[in-house]
């Protein structure tokens, strides 16, 4: 093996990888038996922190980026001249096993472009799980990007090996697919998703009678769209996200802005900003759906199709409806507090547990961690001030803004606190 070749197919190898941002904790418990390596118990990836505190990676490549499609989107489109390479199995292996005893990594992230045909790559991808697991009894973490059109049989195997699968739906709507991707199908995409969902339902059956029952994908499955790469409104790409989550139960929906990486009429010019501030945006009304008891109607419809980008959509939304406001911090239920802006989930669960002693008054909900920056103008409680009076939205919003700090603050005067 010449190792300077493995470091040059390295360095083209992980670099195309980083436009895939699909990473997060892990969620697995695959723990360390008969003296192998690793344990992927609470591990994370991509410099992800465990709920303990841990910065936790893994090694993140590609098998290769040849591929058969053209893609305008994508880096590794068949007609991008740019330097080519690929890893044969064990290559991919060894490199992981190596990283790992040099404690470089926890894990495996391992996506590829498409060669030859879908089920020959996806064959190649389930081979180095399956020679990790079985041959070096590695136990860590492995995430494989499902190849979209690869069998059933493929993606059952797939998950067998792996703690996550995720396909990537690429674009939010079918008809921006059409557009960038005339070459790809829809449903090659939804296949390996239902596939996947229905393993892993059948597991957790199964495994309710049987205690040995195999693993499959025990964190489950994730996808990811690319945002800004056509005219999708937030609103679809939300209703979209709702449509995955729903339908085949997605772990998790990533949003990646779009890094212009070549010329053509049908994406935005090379050079364009990086829609960083929209994603972010996006991501916090994701959080709002999952755990706060929003729908997405609420915060995304017809007569408000787009994110505001100054304000978070808590805060938004709080602003469109001040009917609901204020509300007394000492009577109202869980599901109130949870749409006040400035209060996450620990602040209300520590408001519900605290006002079974006392009355909460200004002083404590500050102790407790709440945003009163922003909490103060839709709340009352044991206090007779109350900071709205009669102010209307818009003033509400400058006066939040003005004393605001955000970290894109210097191109966009916004607060992008992710609810404390």
């Amino acid at each position: 093996m010449s190792f300077e070749r493995i470091r040059e197919k390295l360095n083209i190898l992980a670099d195309a990888a980083k436009y895939d941002v699909s990473c997060s904790s892990s969620g697995s418990k695959r723990s360390n038996t008969n003296k192998g390596l690793g344990d992927s118990s609470g591990m994370g990836i991509c410099h992800s922190y465990t709920e303990d505190g841990r910065c936790v990676s893994l090694l993140k490549i590609l098998l290769t980026n040849y591929c058969i499609f053209d893609c305008a989107y994508c880096v590794t489109r068949k007609s991008n001249d740019i330097k080519r390479a690929a890893f044969k199995i064990q290559e991919v292996v060894d490199l992981t096993i190596n990283f790992y005893r040099r404690n470089y990594i926890e894990g495996l992230f391992l996506s590829s472009g498409i060669f030859k045909n879908p089920d020959y790559t996806m064959e190649r991808l389930v081979a180095v799980a399956k020679k990790l697991r079985l041959e070096e009894n590695f136990n860590g973490y492995i995430h494989l990007k499902s190849i979209p059109g690869a069998s059933d049989e493929l993606m059952r195997e797939a998950g067998l090996w792996a703690d996550r699968l995720s396909v990537n739906i690429e674009v939010p709507t079918i008809s921006g697919l059409k557009l960038l991707a005339p070459d790809k199908k829809h449903e090659d995409f939804t296949k390996p998703m239902l596939k996947v969902k229905t393993e892993i339902l059948q597991y957790q059956a199964e495994k309710k009678v049987i205690k040995s029952t195999p693993k499959y994908a025990p964190a489950g499955q994730s996808t990811q769209m690319i945002i800004g790469a056509t005219g999708e409104s937030d609103k679809d790409i939300m209703y979209s996200a709702t449509h995955y989550y729903r339908k085949y139960h997605m772990k998790r929906v990533y949003y990646s802005g779009y890094v212009p990486v070549a010329e053509d009429n049908r994406l935005p010019a090379i050079g364009t900003q990086v829609p960083m501030l929209r994603e972010n945006r996006l991501y916090q009304t994701d959080w709002l759906l999952r755990f706060y008891g929003f729908s997405v109607h609420e915060i995304l419809n017809d007569k408000h199709p787009n994110l505001d980008v100054e304000i978070d959509p808590k805060l938004s939304w709080a602003l469109r409806n001040l009917h609901y406001f204020p509300i007394d911090i000492n009577t109202a239920d869980k599901h109130l507090l949870a749409r006040v802006p400035g209060l996450g989930m620990k602040s209300v669960s520590k408001i519900l547990k605290g006002r079974k002693f006392r009355k909460l008054n200004w002083d404590h909900l500050k102790k407790i961690g709440v945003a009163l920056n922003r909490a103060k103008y839709f709340i009352l409680c044991d206090s007779r001030y109350w900071e709205r009076r009669d102010l209307q939205a818009a003033q509400i919003k400058g006066m939040i803004l003005q004393n605001s700090q955000g970290k894109f603050r210097s191109t966009h005067s916004a607060q992008l606190s992710l609810f404390n």
